[in-house]
């Protein structure tokens, strides 16, 4: 009997023993509550620390830079341009125990934060132009072809205020209302902006209709340098033909010339024997094995199939 009081005893000591104590790590801040009430102070500094067993209990809080990544909402800027909008920012538990009242843990934290950002965003952005929110300086715009189709006078806008100033103005707003909750708000950044689904299906009707207007103009264009190559190709091809041609020509008549050159002069030296053979030339030309040949008794032909020699 006696020894299972011993380790009955001896647990219960160590389970107290075990309860009194606890530890907070570098990256932590505690507060104790009794009952549900905070008691003391809060503890940053790392070790081992003694609390009230079974009666107090810790609560443990990040130091560290937290990041709060909020939900897209859709806003309308001043002229009335319907866009999604999507925040993130970097905050951090400034005071422990304010923080545990007012909101109590981290996701509490979150949620506080997606009202005040989110709601000082809506408030920013419903402030300024379309144009001032997606641009953050006045650096020049190379204006190209589909540009100057589908915006580029709005592109060309001067910003008064751009999108870094409005970031700076929804932190600097927001940043006056976070203490209330323990929160330190040091950073506020517009991650990403788009139109709603209506205004963007617009926007790429509008670019694909202008790509389509200046294909077709290319393709015109493409067009007329095919048919100006296909004539200028026409245009030298009959002008290199007309130069064979001449060439062709002047060598024939020279051959013609230097022809009737060599037959004056052996009609020269002896006539009827060269109006012999052109006369054979020309029997030769027109007769073959079956061919008949008709001639009057006065044919210039005819004597010479006669009278061999022609005589």
């Amino acid at each position: 009997m006696r020894r299972p009081l011993v380790l009955a005893a001896a647990a219960a000591l160590f389970l107290t023993l075990l309860g009194s104590v606890y530890t907070v790590s570098e990256t932590d801040q505690v507060i104790l509550t009794q009952f549900g009430r905070p008691v003391g102070g809060v503890i940053k500094a790392p070790g081992l620390h003694m609390k009230v067993p079974f009666i107090q209990t810790v609560h443990r809080f990040d130091k560290r830079w937290l990041e709060f990544d909020g939900d897209a909402n859709e806003i309308p800027t001043r002229d009335k341009k319907y866009i999604w909008v999507d925040t993130y920012a970097r905050w951090r538990i400034a005071d422990p125990l304010r923080f545990f009242q007012a909101v109590r843990d981290e996701r509490g934290g979150q949620s506080r934060l997606d009202d005040i950002v989110d709601g000082e965003t809506r408030n920013a952005v419903a402030s300024f132009d379309l144009i001032e929110v997606v641009r953050s300086s006045n650096r020049e715009f190379q204006i190209t072809e589909e540009l100057a189709g589908i915006g580029s006078a709005e592109a060309m806008v001067k910003v008064t205020t751009g999108r870094s100033k409005i970031a700076q103005i929804i932190l600097d707003k927001a940043a006056r209302i976070t203490p209330e909750f323990g929160i330190e708000l040091v950073d506020v950044r517009l991650k990403r902006i788009n139109y709603v689904d209506t205004v963007q299906q617009k926007v790429f009707e509008r670019m694909i209709s202008e790509r389509k207007r200046i294909a077709e103009r290319s393709r015109s264009e493409g067009q007329g340098r095919a048919a100006e190559i296909r004539g200028q190709k026409e245009r030298d091809m009959l002008s290199a033909s007309s130069a064979g041609y001449k060439t062709a020509q002047e060598l024939k008549g020279a051959a013609d010339a230097q022809a009737t050159t060599i037959y004056a002069r052996a009609y020269g030296k002896d006539p009827d024997l060269y109006q012999f053979l052109k006369s054979m030339e020309t029997l030769n030309a027109s007769l073959d094995e079956k061919a008949t040949l008709i001639l009057s008794t006065d044919s210039e032909l005819l004597k010479y199939l006669k009278a061999p020699g022609g005589r």
